[in-house]
């Protein structure tokens, strides 16, 4: 998920350089959205993870 975020990042930034305004915000929102889903994913999974054994 975080390198997904890291891709569209990537694209964010060179359309940004290139001028296409719209893609590079749309890609920058994109980038953010995954950021943030990423993140709370690792945390659900690092607390679900330090629960014992099953009975």
């Amino acid at each position: 998920m975080l390198s997904w975020a890291v891709v569209f990042l990537v694209v964010a930034i060179i359309a940004g350089l290139l001028g296409f305004t719209g893609i590079a915000g749309t890609a920058a929102n994109i980038a953010w959205i995954l950021f943030v889903i990423g993140i709370i994913l690792a945390i659900v999974f690092f607390v679900m993870g330090r629960r014992g054994p099953g009975l």
